[in-house]
């Protein structure tokens, strides 16, 4: 934005005497904060989705506060603390309102001057959720919504976030009701209070509420309480039958097998069933927020797609929470976070949770092979690997935020996820080959990730604990094979895992169900593999491959193709055309860019390809192996 001529001179002749250099901060020190921070949140105004909330915080003295507001999310790996829709902030004292500046260079953090004779401070704000996705992820609807804590709560600087305890409670609207791996002491008067927990603590354990809500007791009798807490647009979509319910039972029961103890003393799966509320899924250590489609039971074969969401979430408990990279152990929520294994904290929990979805039989083994096709066909053809490492790419969640990019394919977008999954599984296949199938990638999650029974204090890790670690399951030169593949640059793709595995990727003119049901999922045409394009139910590209005929014919994501061979636009017309294109015919679209048309002809001859696995000859197949449940 310009501002007026007048105005930027004016301020390119203000005197700079008054610039002031601020104070800095308090440093964070491992001491306990003295009392207790008593928090109340009223989340009963539903209809223009607002947070009330009152804090009373004890203070030793008069002098100056410095009250923080969350920043550094974990799950998130980076600053994305909603500080926007903080408004209408007061500060009292001894019933008299002070004054509050916000620090001009760490804008999370107010100061006030606490007056003598005060032994609280009392802080009075509104959360203004968004009213439309455009505002950010919707969290509150008609029916439902979801309470992040580190939305609603300032802390005071100068302590571990440990070392501070809060005391929650929340005012929901009549009838509703919430799933949360807090404690809760008391119900009355439709205010609900909490045990009083430590920041960390509270942050880690958010609450989805609801007018449609259905606890299922995911371990009947075990030893630590797991429960599923389903909120849903309906009441209709909390149908699920007793088969669905009890392939969720056996995540809980071959992650049991898997890891060997529970790092946690209660958990609760929050899932929401919802095309209202903004997706989710975000790892705590007692909980997980997750939202699925609200036909997630009804349609259980529409939605294999989604179904690997839950495992992913529940294995973070022990890889990312209980075990935690080092550089993501923070003391506060004003530190700044280091993202350098994301490819281990998220890459393995990728691997992992496709491995559980299989072994819990919330995937079939075929459609678990059919999404690591997908997964392997993605990474084959990720042209930007050619100039970006992917240990690079673990700081995309500071750098790009999640943001759409124009060339996904070239400029890479946290591969850590699924690239390092293939890693992983390259990595399991190289153990169980030199050890013959006597040891494998499961002895490493035993061992690593392994504890007591109901321990979930945090276990900080560096990339030489978990080279040390995998040298104890097979000796081999492991910081060798992370380093090229992770740190190097890698034309490549790493599908030697595949391979070793007794299969191969291949494509065909037919896609997998499970291809199919992510197209439904997305509502897109996914021709990626063909044409080199992506395009949503009008037309519209969503995306264009690196280097694809789409690519050299000067499609871009945001163009429409307005027609395919001079009629109207189709899905179904545009795969005939790809299809006829085998026979030497070009494919002529009308394409929209704005105010612009132009007629574009595409000579592509391989006709209509869709990745999936096949079996080589002769091989051992380590890939059914490894997703056989275990006994």
């Amino acid at each position: 934005m310009r501002a007026p001529v007048l105005v930027s001179l004016l301020l390119a002749l203000a005197p700079l005497a008054h610039a002031q250099t601020p104070a800095p901060l308090p440093a964070p020190r491992d001491v306990a904060y003295p009392g207790v921070i008593r928090l109340e949140v009223d989340v009963t105004d539903i209809a223009r989705r607002v947070f009330k909330v009152r804090e009373t915080i004890p203070v030793a003295g008069p002098g100056r506060l410095t009250l923080l507001y969350p920043e550094w999310l974990p799950g998130n790996h980076a600053p994305r603390g909603p500080l926007d829709k903080l408004s209408g902030l007061v500060i009292k004292a001894g019933g008299r309102t002070i004054p509050w500046a916000r620090d001009p260079l760490r804008v999370y953090a107010f100061h006030i001057e606490v007056p003598p004779g005060v032994s609280q401070v009392e802080a009075e704000f509104l959360f203004t959720t968004p009213t439309a996705p455009n505002q950010g992820r919707v969290v509150v609807t008609p029916e439902m919504l979801n309470l992040q804590w580190n939305a609603v709560v300032l802390y005071p600087a100068g302590h571990y976030s440990r070392g501070i305890q809060v005391e929650p409670s929340v005012k929901l609207p009549v009838g509703w009701r919430f799933g949360t791996a807090l404690e809760t002491v008391a119900d009355q008067g439709g205010i609900t209070r909490f045990r009083p927990v430590d920041l960390d603590t509270l942050v880690d354990s958010p609450m989805f509420a609801g007018r449609h809500h259905r606890q299922v007791n995911l371990d009947p009798g075990g030893r630590r309480p797991v429960m599923l807490e389903i909120v849903a647009d309906s009441a209709g979509a909390l149908a699920a039958t007793e088969e669905q319910i009890e392939r969720h039972r056996d995540l809980v029961r071959q992650a049991d097998r898997l890891f060997g103890s529970r790092p946690y003393d209660r958990y609760s799966f929050l899932l929401a069933l919802t095309t209202r509320l903004g997706g989710i899924g975000l790892e705590h250590h007692r909980s997980s927020e997750n939202s699925v489609p609200p036909d997630y039971f009804t349609d259980w074969a529409g939605n294999a797609y989604e179904r690997d969401l839950l495992p992913h979430e529940y294995t973070h408990s022990w890889n990312g929470k209980q075990r935690r990279p080092a550089d993501l152990n923070t003391p506060t929520f004003d530190t700044p976070m280091g993202d350098s294994l994301l490819w281990v904290y998220e890459g393995q929990t990728n691997y992992w949770g496709y491995l559980l979805s299989a072994r819990s039989g919330l995937l079939t083994r075929d459609e678990a092979l059919e999404a690591l096709a997908a997964t392997a066909a993605t990474y084959e053809n990720r042209v930007g690997r050619r100039w970006r490492p992917l240990q690079d790419t673990t700081y995309d969640p500071i750098i790009a935020a999640r943001r759409p990019h124009p060339w996904s394919s070239w400029q890479r977008s946290e591969d850590y996820y699924s690239e390092g999954q293939l890693i992983w599984l390259d990595a399991d296949t190289l153990i169980r080959e030199l050890s013959n199938g006597r040891r494998s990638l499961d002895d490493f999650a035993k061992a690593f990730f392994g504890g007591t029974d109901g321990d979930f204090s945090v276990r900080p890790y560096t990339l030489a604990d978990v080279v040390s670690a995998l040298n104890a399951v097979q000796p081999y030169d492991w910081a060798g094979f992370l380093k090229t593949r992770v740190e190097d640059l890698a034309p490549k793709a790493p599908l030697d895992g595949l391979t070793r595995g007794g299969w191969r990727l291949v494509y065909t003119e037919e896609p997998t169900s499970y291809y199919r049901a992510a197209e439904a999922s997305a509502r897109n045409t996914n021709l990626i593999y063909s044409l080199g394009l992506a395009l949503n139910s009008e037309g519209e590209i969503t995306s264009v491959l690196w280097d694809s005929p789409a690519f050299e014919a000067g499609l871009t994501v945001g163009q429409r193709i307005m027609a395919v061979g001079g009629l109207a636009y189709t899905s179904d017309r545009l795969k005939s055309a790809i299809t006829d294109g085998k026979g030497g015919l070009p494919i002529e679209l009308l394409v929209r860019g704005g105010d612009h048309f132009r007629a574009v002809s595409i000579n592509y001859v391989e006709g209509l390809r869709y990745p999936r696995l096949e079996r080589i000859p002769g091989t051992p197949d380590r890939l059914t192996a490894i997703y056989a449940p275990r006994r």
